[in-house]
C-alpha cells in the first residue's frame, strides 16, 4: 500500500489583529505564557516607556508569533506565565515572539506590585500627564515613576487629578474603573473652577476649565484607542509538527538578538528525559579553547550531520526522540530519520563531542590554530567533524584529502556568512571523495586556480579568514622568534607589524601598513625589546651582531622572508618603493607557500619526501612544455586518450564558471590536465616519436625511467615512506630526466 502525499493543514498559519482592549483582557487572564527555552524580561524602564508611547501615537509595534497551545504542549515547552502575572491562569497561546513587547504591556497597564524585572530593584509605574498629551507634547507627555514616588501617585487620587497624570493602571483594572476615573476628574475640576470664579480667581478657573476640556478630549481619545488600536498577530495551529516550528523559530529575531535553537531543543527533550543543558554544561570545560557561545549549537549540528547529512535548524527537530517513525521528503523518496530513544541520543550525542573535541585538538596540532582568535571559521567546526568521522573509516589517504579540503575551504573563503547549506554539500561531496578519487569536489579544483591570484595585500583584518589563515600557515612553517631563535610558546605569540606603523603613518600608508605581508607572530617582549619602533634595517643589522647573518635569514625565512625580501629590508635609505617591493616579494613567497605546500598536499610530507615531490613536478612541467613546443593542438587531438583528458577539462570548467575557458581551449592549457601516463603515451606515441627520439634516447629507456618516476609519485601521494629500491630508482629517474630536459639542480 503507498502511502498518501502529506497535505498542508488548514488554517495552519491565521494573521489576524487584536484590539488593545482585548489584548489586554487576555494578559489579565493570563491567556499568554512563555516557554522555557525564552529568555528573561529584559526590557529596562525607559523601553516600556517607548513602547506605551507607540502605542498612544497609533504606531506600529511589530507582530507577535503564537502558537495555539495545549496541554501537552505547554507541558513539553515547560511553559511559564508572563512576568508579574498573579493567579492561575487560562493559559491558551504559546508566546514564540512578542514576549519583551507582550510582558511591557501587561506590567505597564496591570502594574504588579514588583520590580520591572526579575533581579532589579524598583518597581516603576507609568502614567500620561494629560495636559501635555493633548497639547501634543508628547516628550514629556508619557511619564515612569519609580518605587516611592510612583507609589505615592498611584495610591492618592486627587493627587493624579491635580496634576493631570492618567494612571495606566486604571485600565488594568478593569471595569468601571476608566469611567469613574474620568468622572472624578472632571468632578475635581469642575470644582476647582467653581471654586476659583467664586474667589475671582480667573487665571485659575481658566486653567480648571481647560482642564476639564483636556480631561473629555484625552478621555475620548483614549476610549477610541483601546477600541480601534490593533495588534497583529501570527497563530500557528495546535496540529503543526514540532519540526516545522522550529524551522519557523530559527527565522525570528526579537530586538535583534537571535533565539536560540540550542534552548527551545532543551526545553522539547525534558519529556523524553534528555536533559540537554546539564549534558553541555558537564562538557563545556572540554571546549574552553574555543571561546565560542555557539558550541553547543555545534555538537547539536555534528549529530545531525552524522545521521541524517543535514544540520539546519529545522533539520535539528528529528533529534527529539519519538515513539512512532518520523518520514521526511527528501528529493522524491520517503526516509527515515529518528532517533529511537534515550539511549539512542546519548550515544549519538558523545560520538558528537568526540568527534568536535578531536577536531578541535586536531586545529590546534596540525593546522596552526594556537588560540581560538585564529580560527579562520568557527562555522567550519560541525563539518569539519562530521567529515573527520567519515574519514576515520576510509584510511590515511582521507585524512590526506580532509586536510585540503579545510585549506580550500579557508583561502576561498567558502564559509563566510550562512553555511547550513555549504556543510550539507560538502559533507556529501568530501565523503564521496575518500572512497572515489574522481569525485573530487570543485572546490578543490577553485582553490589550485586561484591560488596564483590571492591578493593579500588588501588582507589587514585580523578577524578575516584569509589573514587568519595565513598567520596558521606561519605557525606550521614554524616561524621562530626573532631574538631566541627558538619557536616560542603558543600563548605568547601575537601579531606584530614587520615595518613599523609609526613609519607607515608618517609615510602615508593607512591601512595598507597593517597587511597581513608585513605582520609576522613574535611574543611581545620580543617586538619591545628587538623591534620597538626602530625599522628593519636599524634592528635587523643588531640581531646579525649578536649571531650570524646566516642564523638571522633562516629565522626570517622560517616567518616566510624570502633572501631578496630580506634584502629589501635592509636598505640604508629605506623608502616607499622599498616596502612596495618588500610587500611584492612576501607575497610572492606566501603564494608560492600556499601552493606548493597546502595546494599540492606537500605540508604533511616529510621534509626528503617533500622535496622528491617538487623534483617529480618540476619535471612535469618541463615534459608538458616540451610538447608543448613540440606539437599542435591537433595533432594532439588526434591521440587516442585525448577523448579522456577533454572530458576531464569539460568537468572541471562546468563546476567552475570563474575558470578563463579561453586558456584550457590553447595546448599548454589541455596539457596541464595530462597526468604522468598521459605525457608518457603522448611522446611515445607512433606519430610524434621522431620529434623526440633524440633528446630522450630509446622508447625502452624512456619507459623505464617513466615507470621509475611513476613508483615514487605513487608512494607519496599515498604518504608512504618509499622503500629503499623504489627511493633509489625514482632518484636515478629524476637525475636522467634532469640531464635529458637540461634542467639545473
Amino acid at each position: 500500500m503507498t502511502e498518501e502525499m502529506p497535505r498542508p493543514k488548514e488554517d495552519a498559519q491565521r494573521l489576524d489583529r487584536i484590539s488593545l482592549s482585548s489584548l489586554i483582557d487576555d494578559l489579565q487572564r493570563g491567556a499568554y505564557v512563555i516557554p522555557d527555552f525564552q529568555r528573561e524580561f529584559e526590557w529596562a524602564p525607559k523601553d516600556i516607556q517607548a513602547l506605551i508611547r507607540s502605542i498612544f501615537l497609533d504606531y506600529y509595534i511589530g507582530s507577535l508569533l503564537l502558537w495555539e497551545g495545549n496541554s501537552k504542549s505547554f507541558n513539553n515547552l515547560a511553559c511559564e506565565p508572563i512576568y508579574g502575572y498573579e493567579g492561575n491562569g487560562n493559559p491558551t497561546e504559546i508566546v514564540l515572539d512578542g514576549q519583551q513587547r507582550l510582558t511591557a504591556i501587561h506590567y505597564a497597564f496591570k502594574a504588579p506590585n514588583l520590580p520591572y524585572a526579575r533581579n532589579k530593584k524598583h518597581r516603576f509605574l507609568y502614567f500620561i500627564n494629560v495636559n501635555e498629551f493633548v497639547a501634543e507634547n508628547y516628550d514629556s507627555a508619557f511619564v515612569a515613576y519609580s518605587t516611592q514616588q510612583g507609589r505615592s501617585i498611584l495610591a492618592n487620587s486627587k493627587e493624579q487629578y491635580r496634576g493631570n497624570l492618567f494612571p495606566l493602571a486604571i485600565i488594568g483594572k478593569g471595569g468601571w474603573s476608566l469611567g469613574d476615573w474620568f468622572r472624578f476628574y472632571h468632578e475635581f475640576w469642575d470644582e476647582e473652577a467653581k471654586k476659583a470664579s467664586l474667589e475671582g480667581d480667573e487665571e485659575s478657573q481658566m486653567t480648571a476649565e481647560n482642564n476639564f476640556r483636556n480631561g473629555d478630549e484625552f478621555g475620548a481619545y483614549l476610549r477610541d484607542l483601546l477600541g480601534k488600536y490593533q495588534v497583529s498577530y501570527v497563530e500557528l495551529n495546535s496540529s503543526l509538527p514540532i519540526e516545522k516550528i522550529c524551522d519557523i523559530f530559527a527565522q525570528i529575531n526579537s530586538r535583534g538578538i537571535p533565539l536560540d535553537i540550542f534552548d527551545l531543543l532543551n526545553a522539547l527533550l525534558k519529556p523524553k528525559e534528555i536533559q540537554l543543558r546539564h549534558l553541555w554544561r558537564e562538557i563545556e570545560p572540554r571546549f574552553s579553547f574555543m571561546d565560542n557561545e555557539r558550541m553547543n549549537v555545534y555538537i547539536l549540528r555534528v549529530m545531525s550531520i552524522i545521521r541524517q547529512k543535514e544540520c539546519s535548524d529545522n533539520a535539528l527537530s528529528y533529534l527529539i526522540p519519538k515513539k512512532e517513525r518520523s518520514y521526511r521528503e527528501k528529493g522524491g523518496r520517503r526516509t527515515e530519520m529518528v532517533v529511537k530513544g534515550k539511549d539512542d541520543f546519548m550515544s549519538l550525542w558523545e560520538q558528537a563531542v568526540k568527534a568536535l573535541e578531536q577536531t578541535v585538538s586536531l586545529l590546534r596540532q596540525e593546522f596552526g590554530v594556537i588560540s581560538a582568535r585564529f580560527l579562520p571559521y568557527p562555522s567550519i567546526l560541525p563539518a569539519f567533524a562530521a567529515l573527520k568521522v567519515a574519514a576515520e573509516r576510509q584510511g590515511l589517504s582521507a585524512y590526506h584529502k580532509l586536510r585540503l579540503w579545510y585549506w580550500a575551504s579557508i583561502f576561498t573563503e567558502r564559509y563566510a556568512g550562512q553555511v547550513w547549506t555549504t556543510i550539507f554539500q560538502d559533507y556529501r561531496d568530501v565523503s564521496a571523495w575518500f572512497s572515489d578519487d574522481d569525485a573530487e569536489p570543485s572546490v578543490i579544483a577553485e582553490f589550485r586556480d586561484s591560488v596564483r591570484g590571492l591578493s593579500l595585500r588588501d588582507e589587514n583584518r585580523p578577524s578575516s579568514a584569509m589573514y587568519r589563515g595565513i598567520f596558521n600557515l606561519f605557525i606550521l612553517m614554524g616561524a621562530r622568534d626573532w631574538d631566541k631563535g627558538t619557536v616560542p610558546q603558543y600563548d605568547d605569540l601575537e601579531d606584530h607589524h614587520i615595518v613599523p606603523k609609526n613609519w607607515g603613518i608618517r609615510n602615508g600608508y593607512s591601512s595598507e601598513i597593517d597587511t597581513v605581508l608585513n605582520r609576522t607572530p613574535l611574543s611581545k617582549d620580543t617586538n619591545v625589546r628587538v623591534i620597538g619602533s626602530s625599522l628593519p634595517n636599524e634592528y635587523i643589522p643588531e640581531m646579525i651582531e649578536k649571531s650570524s647573518e646566516k642564523e638571522v635569514r633562516d629565522i626570517f625565512e622560517s616567518h616566510l622572508i624570502s633572501r631578496e625580501a630580506f634584502d629589501i629590508l635592509l636598505e640604508k635609505d629605506f623608502t616607499r618603493e622599498h616596502f612596495d617591493k618588500f610587500i611584492i616579494a612576501r607575497q610572492r613567497t606566501i603564494r608560492d607557500a600556499i601552493e606548493s605546500l597546502i595546494a599540492k598536499g606537500r605540508i604533511d610530507l616529510a621534509p626528503a619526501l617533500r622535496e622528491m615531490d617538487e623534483d617529480i613536478e618540476k619535471i612535469e612541467l618541463a615534459l608538458r612544455a616540451c610538447i608543448d613546443r613540440a606539437v599542435s593542438i591537433d595533432e594532439i587531438k588526434g591521440l587516442h586518450f585525448f577523448p579522456k583528458v577533454r572530458t576531464r577539462i569539460d568537468t572541471i570548467l562546468a563546476g567552475n564558471p570563474a575558470l578563463d575557458q579561453d586558456h584550457y581551449a590553447t595546448l599548454s592549457g589541455q596539457l596541464e590536465y595530462f597526468d604522468l601516463r598521459e605525457i608518457e603515451d603522448t611522446i611515445k606515441s607512433k606519430s610524434l616519436w621522431e620529434r623526440f627520439q633524440d633528446q630522450f634516447g630509446s622508447k625502452e629507456e624512456l619507459a623505464k625511467r617513466f615507470q621509475q618516476l611513476a613508483n615514487l609519485r605513487n608512494t607519496i601521494a599515498h604518504r608512504r615512506a618509499p622503500d629503499e629500491v623504489t627511493r633509489r630508482d625514482g632518484q636515478a629517474a629524476i637525475a636522467w630526466f634532469r640531464a635529458a630536459l637540461k634542467l639545473e639542480n
